[in-house]
C-alpha cells in the first residue's frame, strides 16, 4: 500500500529534531519515502488528511515484562522484596505456555491502542510471546528470561532462549527480532553470565539485563563480590556486548563512567522505580557522561499499564524537580527516549524511531483537536506535557494499519479481554490452591 498523509504536524526525532507543520508523509509499502515533502513520482493508493493531527514515530517501550498484564492490580504498595518473593513468585511458579499468551495479546492491545509500535520483552515461554507479536502486527525484541539459582533450570532456559532465536529471528515479516535475557546479577551465576554473553556475541546479538535496581541488590553485591553490579559486570567482561540494561536507580559515579565506557542503554521505568519504593535513577547524570537512556513501562504488575506517554511525561518532570532544574530533561529529550533511543535499546536504530526516509513506516498519529492541544504554540511540548494515550487515533506499523480510527485492526479486544480475565483466575486459583 502507498499512503499518503496530508496537512499534518510532523515531529520527526531526527538528528536536527525538525517539525514540519503542515506537511505531507509519503509512506510506500513498509517505508517512509517523503518526510515534509512528497517525492517524484509517488502515487498514493489511500490518502489521510493529517489537519489537526501531530504524527510521529511509533513509541519504543524499551523494557515490559508484557505476560504480566495477568498481574495487574494483584500485588500493590508492598516494599520490593516481599512483592517480588511474597506475591509475584508464586503466581510465576504456576505459569503455563497458555497464560502467558492470553497475558501477551492482552498487554499487546493495551500497547497497540496507547501508540507503542515496538517493545522490547523478557519473560518465559517467548515462543507464545512471539505467536502474539506475528498474530497483532506490533514490533518486538523478545528475550527468553535467564536465570540459574538452583541446579539444572539454567540449562533449560538457555536451551529455550536459544532455540526462540534459531525459530523466531527476523520472522513475522522482519517484526520479531531476538535477544538473550540474563534476569540479573543476583539471580544468574558469574559463569551462566559469562556464557550468555558469550553466545551473544557468537550470534551478533545484545543482552538485555536488570541491573542496580534496588538498594538491597548492591548492598547484598558489594557484601559477596566486593563491589557494586555494574563493577561486577564490567569485570566479568558482560558489558563488552551491547547490553540493555534496565533500572540503573543506584548507580554511583565510578558506575556511571563504566556505563558510558560501553556499549549500554540504560532503560529509564520511572514509575516502576517509585511505586515499588527504589528510587529515582540520576538520568541527567548518565547522559551528561554520555549514556543513551530509553523508556520503559517495566511489568504491570510493579506499574500497572504500560503507557509510555506516562512515562516520557514523568521523565520530564520528575528529574526537574529533583535536580531543582527546569531544563534537566527538556521536552525533545524525553520524546527521544521514548523513540529513537529505545529503537536503539532493541539494536534497530537504523530502522524506527525516527521520520526519516529509508526507515520503517512504524507511525502514530494524535488527534490534536482535543482542548488540551489548544492553543497551538509548541508540538514538542505538547507531546510531552499534554498528550494523553487516548489521543492515539492511528497507528501504523510496517506500512499497514493496526489502529485505525481508534480501532485496533489485527485483535478483538471482547476475545482478548474475556480470556485475559479467565486466564487470570485461573492462575491465582492455581497459586493460591
Amino acid at each position: 500500500m502507498n499512503l499518503l498523509i496530508e496537512n499534518a504536524t510532523l515531529l520527526t526525532v531526527d538528528p536536527t529534531d525538525t517539525v514540519h507543520a503542515n506537511a505531507p508523509l509519503a509512506i510506500a509499502e513498509d517505508r517512509l519515502v517523503g518526510v515534509g515533502s512528497i517525492p517524484e513520482g509517488f502515487v498514493a493508493d489511500e490518502v489521510l488528511d493529517g489537519t489537526d493531527h501531530l504524527v510521529l514515530p511509533g513509541l519504543v517501550n524499551a523494557h515490559t515484562h508484557i505476560p504480566m498484564a495477568l498481574f495487574r492490580n494483584y500485588a500493590d504498595d508492598l516494599p520490593f522484596w516481599p512483592w517480588l518473593m511474597d506475591r509475584i513468585k508464586p503466581l510465576e511458579d504456576h505459569l503455563s505456555a497458555e497464560h502467558v499468551y492470553a497475558g501477551t495479546r492482552l498487554g499487546i492491545l493495551e500497547l497497540l491502542q496507547a501508540g507503542v509500535t515496538s517493545f522490547l520483552d523478557m519473560y518465559f515461554f517467548m515462543d507464545k510471546v512471539a505467536r502474539g507479536v506475528e498474530e497483532s502486527g506490533i514490533r518486538a525484541c523478545l528475550c527468553g528470561g535467564l536465570l540459574d539459582p538452583t541446579p539444572g533450570l539454567g540449562g533449560f532456559l538457555f536451551k529455550e532462549a536459544t532455540q526462540l532465536h534459531d525459530t523466531w529471528q527476523g520472522k513475522a515479516e522482519g517484526r520479531v527480532t531476538v535477544q538473550l535475557g540474563p534476569h540479573s546479577p543476583y539471580l544468574c551465576s558469574a559463569g551462566y553470565l559469562k556464557e550468555a554473553a558469550a553466545e551473544a556475541q557468537r550470534r551478533g546479538i545484545g543482552l538485555h539485563i536488570h541491573l542496580s535496581e534496588s538498594r538491597q541488590e548492591v548492598t547484598t553485591s558489594l557484601e559477596t563480590h566486593g563491589k557494586t553490579p555494574v563493577q561486577y559486570l564490567t569485570d566479568l567482561g558482560i558489558l563488552e556486548q551491547p547490553t540493555a540494561a534496565a533500572h540503573c536507580v543506584h548507580v554511583d559515579e565510578a558506575d556511571q563512567r563504566l556505563l558510558a565506557e560501553h556499549p549500554v542503554t540504560v532503560l529509564h521505568n520511572p514509575t516502576s522505580n517509585l511505586k515499588l519504593a527504589n528510587g529515582v535513577a540520576p538520568i541527567p547524570a548518565l547522559q551528561a557522561k554520555g549514556v543513551t537512556v530509553a523508556l520503559g513501562t517495566d511489568g504491570h504488575a510493579s506499574n500497572n499499564n504500560v503507557n509510555l506517554f506516562e512515562e516520557l511525561h514523568l521523565a520530564a518532570l520528575l528529574h526537574k524537580g529533583i535536580q531543582a532544574d527546569a531544563e534537566a530533561v527538556p521536552a525533545a529529550t524525553a520524546i527521544r527516549m521514548a523513540t529513537l533511543n529505545g529503537a536503539r535499546a532493541l539494536g534497530l536504530e537504523q530502522e524506527i524511531g525516527s521520520l526519516e526516509v529509508g526507515k520503517k513506516a512504524d507511525v502514530i498519529l494524535l488527534d490534536a483537536r482535543k482542548p488540551h492541544y489548544w492553543p497551538r504554540h509548541n508540538p514538542v511540548a505538547a507531546v510531552t506535557y499534554s498528550a494523553q494515550a487516548a489521543d492515539v487515533r492511528h497507528v501504523l506499523i510496517n506500512g499497514r494499519w493496526v489502529v485505525k480510527d481508534y480501532v485496533v485492526q489485527t485483535l478483538d479486544p471482547s476475545v482478548v479481554l474475556q480470556e485475559g480475565e479467565a486466564m487470570a483466575q485461573d492462575l491465582v486459583r492455581r497459586a493460591t490452591a
